[in-house]
């Protein structure tokens, strides 16, 4: 199979950079910072269902999410539900293959050199940090693939259910739309599975309704800024493909 087409050239860059940012996403989520303390403010001090303390502390994966986000809604919109589920199982497997292939390389024995090493001068054993950094918990790697499927099959579902109602206009309603409802679902699964089903912490449901509603605030606002840059994005590629390309291609999409 050659990729000489337009339509399968475009296909391949946004599949790639859709299964590229999930998997960027499972490995840098494992670093938590203050969203208020990068952006220069102090810390909330929130308190929610009666658990205080909240600030939000998020996990470097939503770095990544705002492209993983656009990548889902034009791919919809291009090439319709099949396509984006089908992407979406494909980067789940990868996503635990990826892991499957680390958890081999914490097994091999680390060589005697590079155990210790000197960092900002400070004394680090690397073969440690590794495990720390890529050794994320069984029941965290279930939960954040689960809510990653559940997420997407939700998000295209809901895109092309306002599609019906809205046809080719309002872009904004129906990828803003359906990202708002599919990232309200999987701010809570993830959560849900990784620390209320783990019998290693002790969440309550109002732990799992007080974090999830967190994050959820913190990815809702970003939804909304992300949406000039799905225009942006749908514009070059209108302009990749040709004006009665692209209209062919998203009228196909919607019937499929």
């Amino acid at each position: 199979m050659t990729f000489k087409t337009k339509e399968s050239r475009l296909l391949l860059i946004l599949g790639g950079i859709l299964v590229a940012n999930a998997i960027l996403s499972e490995f840098i989520g494992v670093k938590l910072f203050s969203v208020e303390e990068t952006l220069g403010f102090e810390k909330f001090d929130l308190n929610l269902f009666g658990v205080k303390n909240l600030s939000f502390v998020m996990s470097a994966g939503v770095l990544t999410w705002p492209v993983i986000f656009i990548m889902t809604d034009i791919i919809n919109e291009y090439f319709g539900v099949k396509q984006v589920r089908y992407l979406s199982v494909l980067t789940s497997i990868l996503i635990a293959y990826a892991f499957f292939v680390v958890g081999g390389a914490m097994k091999l024995a680390p060589a005697d050199f590079w155990v210790n090493q000197q960092i900002d001068g400070k004394a680090v054993d690397m073969n440690r940090a590794f495990a720390g950094i890529f050794g994320q918990g069984m029941w965290i790697i279930v939960g954040s693939i689960v809510a990653f499927l559940v997420g997407q099959f939700a998000d295209v579902l809901i895109f092309h259910r306002i599609k019906r109602l809205t046809g080719e206009r309002a872009l904004w309603l129906r990828a803003t739309g359906s990202t708002l409802v599919s990232q309200l679902i999987d701010s809570f699964v993830v959560i849900f599975i990784a620390f209320y089903l783990n019998p290693q912490y002790d969440y309550t449901w109002k732990m799992v309704a007080a974090i999830g509603l967190v994050n959820y605030t913190y990815k809702f606002v970003i939804a909304i800024l992300m949406t000039p840059i799905l225009y942006v994005v749908h514009g070059i590629i209108d302009r990749f493909l040709g004006k009665d390309l692209a209209h062919k291609m998203v009228q196909m999409a919607a019937r499929k």
